[in-house]
């Protein structure tokens, strides 16, 4: 239906570069639709934006690329994209422009559309609190706002006098604030008297090469001090699941059952984890599930990142608490033998971890969508 002559539907902007930023970009669609009767949504997304309504330039495949090397060998095409995109956004003048993550291509389209006189939003902060901290400084030219999903995020562009709003996390919107460990276990055929540890060692092939035989160790060797402890370890791709059982093939007197996904499945059945750094210890976190958290790079990586990264711990759950809250152990540290005792100390003595794990969910359970679009509108009507 046509609207009215003398209404004007509000136009905004929005760019996801990959699947994670689809799924907040059609939250975010969501909730501004439910505020606002007469929008249109145009720029680049994937298949959940679009389903809200996004009338996507390009198909948001043509931004999803990972590592250096694809990067440069995508380079003029990324390049080529982004220019068109900048034209056809300046000549469509949207009410406001949303960035969502993907900063090494948003960042730039920012500035160059905020020079055009649109206002521009960034949602999900880049990991510049952490590192390469002056970016921050082309953070400030290119947004009116930054939309965090985190606290400390918010409080380190409050201190360089970048406008931002901190919205609360979207997993802590989509956990419930009490799981049901009992039914997890009946699904998944463990008894209620189990004492079973989750073994996370990552999703990605790099990750499992440089973490999997070392949870792999840490786990027998806990298995020799509790014989009576069962392991589950769920596998995020059939790639996945293929390297960690030819891992296995080296502990044949381990007893590790191995699942396909079910990553929620597996925390929400355990008793503790053994984990990776990355967005799964704030999944962790939000399922109260005590843990330790263990981290290897190449050491090339790492002897660059000691150098530039800026923060105490690396550890998401620490970050938050601001204190050692969770056992982490990073590159050399991470030994079979030191993390053996804190995954004892975890399974015995949870109770810290998990209240204040409690604490830190209700912290970031604010309806982060709408925080966002709340936001969003309130710099539309400036």
């Amino acid at each position: 239906m046509a609207l009215p002559a003398d209404i004007k539907p509000l136009t905004i902007a929005l760019v996801a570069g990959e699947a994670s930023g689809d799924i907040l970009g059609a939250g975010l669609m969501q909730a501004l639709k439910a505020r606002t009767p007469h929008i249109r949504f145009i720029g680049v997304g994937g298949s959940r934006m679009q389903a809200e309504g996004l009338d996507s330039f390009f198909p948001q495949e043509r931004l999803a690329v990972m590592g250096l090397v694809e990067v440069l060998g995508r380079l003029p095409e990324l390049l080529w994209r982004r220019y068109a995109l900048v034209r056809y956004l300046i000549q469509q003048q949207p009410d406001v422009f949303i960035g969502i993550d993907a900063p090494d291509f948003n960042l730039g389209l920012e500035l160059k559309l905020r020079h055009a006189g649109i206002r521009t939003v960034h949602y999900v902060s880049p990991s510049v609190w952490a590192w390469r901290q002056k970016r921050v400084l082309k953070i400030r030219k290119a947004c009116d706002l930054m939309l965090t999903l985190l606290p400390f995020e918010a409080r380190f562009y409050e201190e360089h006098q970048v406008p931002v709003h901190f919205i609360g996390h979207p997993l802590a919107d989509q956990i419930e604030m009490s799981v049901d460990s009992g039914a997890a276990r009946k699904r998944l055929g463990l008894s209620a008297e189990d004492s079973v540890i989750a073994l996370m060692p990552g999703s990605r092939g790099g990750e499992v090469s440089r973490l999997g035989s070392l949870f792999l160790e840490t786990a027998r060797l806990l298995q020799i001090q509790r014989p009576n402890i069962r392991f589950i370890l769920p596998c995020a791709t059939p790639e996945r699941r293929h390297q960690l059982e030819q891992l296995l093939l080296d502990y044949p007197e381990l007893s590790v059952r191995l699942l396909d996904g079910q990553s929620h499945e597996a925390l929400t059945a355990c008793n503790a984890v053994l984990i990776a750094s990355g967005t799964a210890t704030l999944e962790a976190l939000l399922h109260r599930r005590p843990m330790v958290v263990a981290y290897r790079v190449s050491n090339m990586t790492y002897r660059i990142a000691k150098r530039l990264v800026k923060t105490p711990f690396f550890a998401l759950p620490n970050l938050l608490a601001g204190r050692l809250l969770v056992p982490e152990f990073i590159q050399d540290a991470a030994q079979p033998n030191a993390m053996v005792p804190a995954l004892i100390q975890a399974l015995d003595h949870p109770q810290e971890q998990v209240a204040t794990f409690a604490k830190l969910h209700q912290k970031l359970r604010l309806n982060a969508s709408h925080q966002a679009a709340e936001a969003v509108l309130e710099l539309v009507a400036q």
